[in-house]
């Protein structure tokens, strides 16, 4: 976590998110680096624009409708969709994760 947090912060500050920044941000800031992870975070957000995926996720957070009150029966069936929908976010999650690391 800390790692997207360093990116995220030298994103902020105007900064290119390399390899040295990323270590310097991280090394500042007292944590263990890990040169691997420093790479496979720097790969995997080259090319990225992040601006937009900071947008996209407030926007779909703002988004959600306020919960109404519901029937009994409705409320079970929109929870056992959700188990299902986590899970499937959980698995691909997943994927995204074991792709990084080969």
């Amino acid at each position: 976590m800390e790692y997207m947090y360093g990116a995220l912060l030298l994103h902020s500050a105007g900064q290119p998110i390399n390899e040295e920044n990323l270590t310097n941000v991280l090394n500042g800031a007292k944590v263990k680096v890990n040169d691997a992870m420093i790479k496979a975070i720097v790969t995997s957000l080259e090319g990225v624009n992040i601006e937009d995926v900071l947008k996209n996720a407030a926007s779909q957070v703002v988004a959600q409708p306020a919960q109404v009150a519901q029937p009994a029966h409705a409320q079970k069936t929109e929870k056992k969709e959700e188990k299902e929908e986590e899970k499937a976010s959980e698995e691909d999650a997943a994927a995204g994760l074991s792709s990084l690391f080969g």
